[in-house]
């Protein structure tokens, strides 16, 4: 059951080493920068026994030794934490961008996706392309970035079969949501073009292209060009 916080996060045992701080339901920036802030403070002043931070949308999960922590002893230390987030100062965000060449081979559902959503193609693509987005969170698979959101006219549901296999470099469409997949993997996201840029490289000292908190906006570029900047 989770329990009632006067500053609205809550607590949720996730497993008997992990606990869940929620801070809503509902994805909003409002609610990504708490998240980002407990994120920040808990890397900047790390608790003794806490093992790994994992963000998401509205929560952090945070896993333990159990040998040096309980649930109930991470909840006491973390409270004193929560008190201290309006303090917390977030670097300003980065301003990453990603060219994508769009459609074709490279975007085999934009069609499809713009067809669903009464849309032209270059209209799709002009809607993608025009706002920055936000990294809310990263997971799935290494250098994988959650980004939203999405203009209304663009969001729709994943594909009903999944592929067995997207290519590195996909840049995808599930919901509000866009991301590009960093590796060759399985996934249902609608595809509608595919950047040249490399979204992680275990030998860069950031391994993941993007972090937390960036901003991204996508340029639509073509294929000839794809073609040269892959080859860079």
């Amino acid at each position: 059951m989770l329990t009632p916080r006067t500053d609205s996060a809550h607590f949720q045992p996730a497993s008997d080493r992990s606990l869940l701080v929620y801070f809503g339901r509902q994805i909003t920036l409002d609610i990504h920068q708490r998240v980002n802030k407990l994120l920040r403070l808990l890397e900047l002043e790390p608790i003794p026994g806490v093992r790994n931070l994992h963000p998401a949308y509205c929560s952090l999960l945070v896993s333990f030794d159990v040998l040096k922590l309980s649930h109930d002893e991470l909840k006491i230390i973390l409270r004193r934490y929560l008190d201290r987030l309006e303090d917390v100062r977030l670097p300003e965000p980065r301003q990453m961008e990603i060219p994508v060449s769009y459609g074709g081979q490279f975007g085999p559902d934009l069609d499809e996706l713009a067809a669903l959503r009464g849309i032209k193609p270059a209209e799709a693509i002009e809607l993608h392309s025009s706002i920055a987005y936000t990294v809310y969170f990263l997971g799935f698979v290494p250098g994988f970035a959650y980004l939203g959101e999405l203009p209304e006219a663009l969001a729709t549901s994943r594909l009903t079969t999944p592929r067995r296999s997207v290519p590195p470099g996909s840049v995808g469409i599930a919901g509000n949501q866009t991301g590009v997949y960093p590796f060759a993997t399985p996934g249902g996201w609608r595809l509608i073009g595919r950047t040249p840029i490399a979204m992680f490289r275990p030998d860069r000292k950031n391994m993941s292209f993007l972090s937390i908190g960036d901003h991204v906006r996508f340029t639509p570029i073509s294929t000839a060009r794809f073609a040269a900047l892959e080859n860079s």
